[in-house]
């Protein structure tokens, strides 16, 4: 299927508006690429050109004095011109050796049209030419690109879509995944395949750990082009291409190589789903451990095995991940689309918490992950690896229209004392909600509410709120005013007037006013220590107790 999508300079010779045509100097550079037709009758030109073009000139810029024709083939080799086809005629009689020297110093081709031609007739033939391959490239890379989909959901592998990556290209295509072993094809010897292992490790990819979006990479090695292209998905790389060709790559390799990657990951990413979901129905016993309804270490060995005593002597945590698809107005999400968000989410969460050196157990129960996340790299900070796992998985999702919020449970050792993990964990996720504009929250950053969750009877805490943010809440009832967010804000930044009129997105006589109005209905002395703390704990248990009323 594979054509030669380029023209070189040799190819262009043999075309009809060349017959009479003669190369006089840089025989060596027959082998250049021709990506366009460019006409150039002035002396100084350089900025007017991009490299590739063939120049046609009648010499009307140098004519017969070599000083300027120098000057004009100086321009053109730095531009990285391909070549320069000069018109006898009119304005030059004959070319001299001084000419051909300076353009075989730098195998620069140097053609000749000993009688008079039709310029036009040369830039419509050739460009023609170009964009008519162009066309045919396009129509070839769309069938191989429509093939490998039809791979991809059909299912037949990746040794069918690297065999069709090699018959397109003819090159060498080697792939390299990082759990399994490599794929040669056309197949090599065990030196010389050995030897593109170790290229590829130099390379600093051996380990896959790198991030997808690095793209390509290409690299010259004795005379060859040597294309390594990352597969992968959800931020991890699980395999290489190395597409080695004999030539400078095309457009046409590098569309073909991106969508054979495309292919191979679709594959991959399917398996991976596939074992994600097995996975799934093997972890269903971690809610029953949460729950306190495992209490013997001997029915937690009998469902992990080998693994249990490695993980039972690591720090964990318990990460809640709830998610929820934003869906448009009046639709609701089915079941199953619940589950496979869920189990796409699992997928993703399992790759970057083993990315932040966690070793995480997942079940799912509705519309919550829950990970067991075992520290496997105690001597690092572990809060901050997974701030940073966190953060990864809220932006790999946030372009899937799923909304995230997240509660994590304090450090904990031995599978028996998961429950109090996962409580806290719960409560860490329920201030998600009640704060509304953080949705990560770690146990040991509840601050007050870890007090306030643990005060049973509600009624207190509506009596607290009552007896100190009464006068606010009825006048903003009342009057349609924002007093107690206003007062929030001006207690959270430490009574400074310039940064609470800042986030409140007023003006400082607006604040003013506002803090008038907050001292006359709570007292002059508001903001002495005492009452200053139950304001803001009565804040606090107001959020608590009214979630929905944002602050």
């Amino acid at each position: 299927m594979h054509q030669n999508y380029q023209l070189t300079v040799e190819e262009v010779l043999a075309r009809p508006s060349f017959q009479h045509a003669y190369i006089a100097a840089g025989k060596m550079g027959l082998g250049r690429l021709v990506r366009w037709v460019h006409i150039i009758e002035v002396i100084q030109f350089e900025e007017l050109l991009q490299g590739g073009e063939m120049i046609l000139t009648t010499g009307a810029a140098f004519k017969n004095d070599t000083e300027s024709f120098l000057i004009y083939l100086e321009q053109l080799i730095h531009r990285n011109v391909t070549c320069l086809c000069i018109e006898m005629g009119h304005h030059i009689s004959s070319v001299s050796q001084e000419w051909l020297y300076a353009a075989e110093a730098h195998d620069f081709p140097l053609i000749i049209f000993p009688e008079a031609v039709r310029f036009i007739d040369i830039t419509q033939d050739i460009h023609a030419h170009i964009i008519n391959q162009h066309h045919r490239a396009l129509q070839d890379l769309e069938k191989v690109s429509r093939e490998f989909h039809r791979m991809t959901l059909t299912s037949q592998g990746v040794s069918h879509v690297l065999a069709l990556l090699q018959s397109s290209t003819k090159g060498q295509v080697i792939y390299v995944p990082v759990d399994a072993q490599p794929k040669f094809n056309p197949p090599l010897g065990k030196r010389e395949s050995a030897q593109w292992l170790e290229f590829l490790a130099s390379q600093g990819t051996e380990n896959g750990s790198g991030d997808t979006g690095a793209g390509l990479y290409l690299e010259e090695i004795d005379g060859q082009s040597v294309i390594i292209q990352p597969v992968g998905a959800m931020g991890k790389t699980w395999a290489h291409i190395l597409l080695v060709l004999d030539r400078k790559p095309q457009e046409y390799e590098y569309l073909i190589l991106d969508s054979a990657s495309l292919s191979i990951a679709q594959d991959l990413l399917r398996k991976r789903y596939m074992e994600e979901r097995k996975l799934y129905s093997q972890t269903l016993w971690v809610d029953d451990l949460l729950h306190m309804r495992i209490q013997e270490e001997e029915q937690i060995k009998d469902l992990i095995g080998a693994e249990f005593k490695r993980l039972n002597a690591l720090d964990y945590q318990v990460v809640l991940i709830e998610f929820e698809q934003e869906q448009e107005e009046g639709l609701t999400a089915e079941d199953d689309g619940i589950e496979s968000m869920g189990l796409h989410l699992s997928l993703a969460a399992r790759s970057v918490f083993e990315g932040g050196l966690f070793h995480p157990i997942i079940t799912l129960k509705h519309n919550r992950l829950v990970v067991l996340a075992f520290d496997k790299a105690p001597k690092k900070p572990a809060k901050e690896r997974l701030q940073h796992v966190l953060e990864s998985l809220q932006s790999m999702k946030d372009h899937a229209g799923a909304r995230l919020k997240i509660g994590i449970g304090q450090p904990n050792q031995s599978f028996l004392h998961a429950h109090h993990s996962y409580q806290e964990a719960l409560q860490a996720l329920s201030v998600t909600v009640t704060l509304q504009q953080k949705n990560v929250m770690f146990y040991d950053e509840l601050g007050v509410f870890e007090l306030l969750f643990h005060i049973a009877d509600k009624g207190i805490l509506a009596s607290f709120v009552r007896t100190y943010l009464g006068p606010l809440i009825d006048h903003d009832n009342q009057k349609g005013s924002d007093l107690l967010r206003t007062l929030k804000v001006y207690l959270d930044h430490d009574g400074s007037k310039q940064v609470a009129a800042g986030q409140l997105f007023i003006v400082r006589q607006s604040l003013y006013y506002r803090l008038d109005k907050i001292e006359e209905l709570l007292g002059s002395d508001y903001m002495h220590p005492e009452k200053r703390l139950a304001l803001q704990v009565g804040i606090r248990a107001y959020q608590l107790l009214y979630p929905e009323k944002k602050l």
